[in-house]
């Protein structure tokens, strides 16, 4: 019989062609898609991300769970956006930052994010403070959301709101950060609203942030 953590494993050690039938067993079983997203494949992504960090999964090993990963939200998405979508909790515009690539966690909180009630503009990896800035002034977001996962790239969040306050837009918006090197007292220090160093977390700062 499927279980979170019977999901959780299959993320965790990648196994992408098992991830649909045990979330169809799940879903048959009367298990809510959020609460599968929650407690099955944002979990397993947190145990991987927590082992890449340490050293005890490498890259493709992070790509193979990633995989399965995306298998299981491109299934559960259409369960749960169309409904929730009602809510209007308001645009977000997402991006990694200039200089980075990585997608994974991103990818994770916008998925969380969009079904939770906000529309996503999702500016994808390798953002410019330039394509930021452009993208307030486009979409007026709630919420602006920036990832970077090297400390190479992380000091490109303050470029962003500073560009931001040269653009007469740093009050339009709230500024959420996150990623492998931010910590609460960097984003306070760059003049961020609000960090968030996982899906969930970056879920309920987001409602907070929007009051």
């Amino acid at each position: 019989m499927a279980t979170y953590e019977v999901l959780q494993e299959l993320i965790i050690t990648g196994q992408k062609e098992k991830v649909a039938p045990t979330i169809k067993n799940l879903l048959e079983s009367g298990k809510p898609p959020m609460e599968i997203i929650a407690n099955g494949l944002t979990a397993g992504m947190n145990v991987v991300g927590t082992r890449f960090k340490s050293g005890d999964m490498y890259i493709p090993e992070v790509m193979l769970s990633a995989n399965a990963m995306k298998e299981g939200m491109d299934m559960l998405k259409p369960l749960v956006v169309g409904i929730s979508l009602f809510f209007g909790m308001g645009k977000f515009v997402v991006g990694t930052v200039e200089g980075d690539i990585h997608t994974i966690g991103k990818s994770i909180v916008s998925m969380v994010l969009e079904s939770s009630g906000f529309e996503i503009i999702d500016l994808g990896v390798n953002v410019t403070a330039t394509m930021f800035v452009e993208a307030v002034k486009k979409e007026q977001p709630k919420l602006l959301g920036m990832s970077a996962m090297l400390t190479t790239t992380m000091n490109r969040m303050k470029d962003v709101i500073e560009s931001l306050k040269k653009a007469g837009l740093r009050d339009k918006t709230r500024v959420l950060v996150g990623g492998a090197p931010i910590t609460q007292d960097f984003a306070r220090s760059i003049g961020a609203d609000g960090y968030a160093p996982d899906a969930l977390s970056a879920l309920a700062k987001a409602k907070s942030l929007i009051g």
